[in-house]
């Protein structure tokens, strides 16, 4: 009897070089070559659809810090498909990382409030990457992506 693959959902804002080699990191980690029970699907805030949320085991969120809050894409994701996602995506599993110029708080308290309320569930800790770029912050975003894809491969999420 074949393996049903789960599926990790990364949905990220990547608007300039560096954001999307945060994605990219993102990615690379999640599609380590040891994983083999877990497939990655990444897509732009709006290409993201209900469907696409409700098919996922687990969920990354990337986005930037704009005016002390989300991305305005991924709160568009969020207007799109709440009600949607509301009562079939209880508890699933997910973290989220902001690109922050500043200090993030704003935008983490945004992500918070909306994932509370879809009942979500936290599982790993967010990746905030403060100030000004740092090459850290692309193996950083490469951890994220392994630790959730190796959380969903070995059953534990």
């Amino acid at each position: 009897m074949a393996i049903q693959k789960k599926k990790l959902l990364i949905i990220a804002h990547a608007p300039s070089t560096n954001t999307d080699r945060m994605r990219q990191a993102v990615i690379k980690g999640a599609m380590h070559p040891e994983l083999t029970d877990v497939v990655v699907q990444c897509l732009a805030p709006l290409e993201t659809q209900v469907e696409d949320i409700i098919s996922a085991q687990a969920i990354i969120i990337g986005t930037t810090e704009n005016l002390g809050y989300m991305a305005g894409l991924i709160k568009d994701v969020f207007d799109r498909c709440y009600y949607g996602c509301l009562e079939q995506t209880q508890g699933l599993p997910f973290s989220y990382y902001i690109r922050a110029g500043h200090d993030g708080t704003g935008t983490q308290r945004a992500l918070d409030t909306i994932t509370t309320g879809l009942r979500w569930k936290l599982v790993q800790e967010p990746l905030i990457c403060r100030g000004d770029f740092d090459e850290r912050f692309i193996s950083q975003c490469e951890e994220l992506g392994l630790a959730m894809a190796a959380s969903l491969d070995a059953g534990i999420i």
